[in-house]
């Protein structure tokens, strides 16, 4: 997977953040066009969108199951080009409390936790949020095609796929575009609080 960042000063590897390219850099041609018109829809509230990630995944890659963490505004819109994919979602793990007050997580595997996926279609954009966003985590398989089944939930709403079809897939590019906080840019240039 190849991978690149642009955006207000901001990047996420490993839970941490760093200067990347001014902001200019970002606010440049048709990059903005598609910030500004994520921006109309209101999905950030009032604000526009300040950082876009761009990965490339050859047909086979994938990416882990995953949350995105509370670096974020909690809504990510992704732009799907070139290629389609699965976006599967996941419960997540379980725990509970044993007798002594400790606590115990439930193990079980993917399969058992898998909810439900979305066909993202080459040119779509798809907006998760709410729940979706920070309880469940999302991620996509490591694999060359995709057969539609009954747990695509828009499978009804999609114009390249139908229950049964078996979707090969070719070089996908995502454009991930969010809205980063300032007050975070702070928190994370002078540290911890005291």
């Amino acid at each position: 997977m190849k991978k690149n960042t642009f955006g207000d000063r901001f990047t996420q590897h490993q839970n941490q953040s760093g200067p990347i390219c001014p902001t200019d850099a970002f606010r440049t041609g048709w990059l903005e066009t598609y910030c500004e018109k994520i921006a109309e829809l209101k999905v950030f509230e009032d604000k526009v969108p300040n950082h876009v990630l761009v990965n490339e995944y050859e047909a086979g890659q994938g990416i882990m199951p995953h949350v995105d963490g509370s670096l974020y505004y909690p809504t990510v819109t992704t732009i799907s080009l070139r290629s389609h994919t699965l976006l599967d979602f996941y419960k997540p793990l379980q725990s509970s409390e044993s007798g002594d007050g400790t606590s115990q997580i439930h193990s079980t595997s993917l399969e058992e936790r898998y909810m439900q996926s979305l066909l993202l279609e080459p040119r779509s954009l798809v907006i998760v949020r709410d729940d979706m966003y920070k309880v469940y985590l999302h991620g996509i398989a490591e694999c060359k095609s995709d057969i539609m089944t009954d747990k695509v939930a828009n499978i009804d709403l999609c114009e390249t796929a139908n229950i049964g079809d078996n979707l090969k897939r070719t070089t996908r590019v995502s454009l991930t575009i969010r809205y980063v906080p300032k007050i975070l840019k702070a928190k994370l240039m002078f540290g911890k609080k005291r």
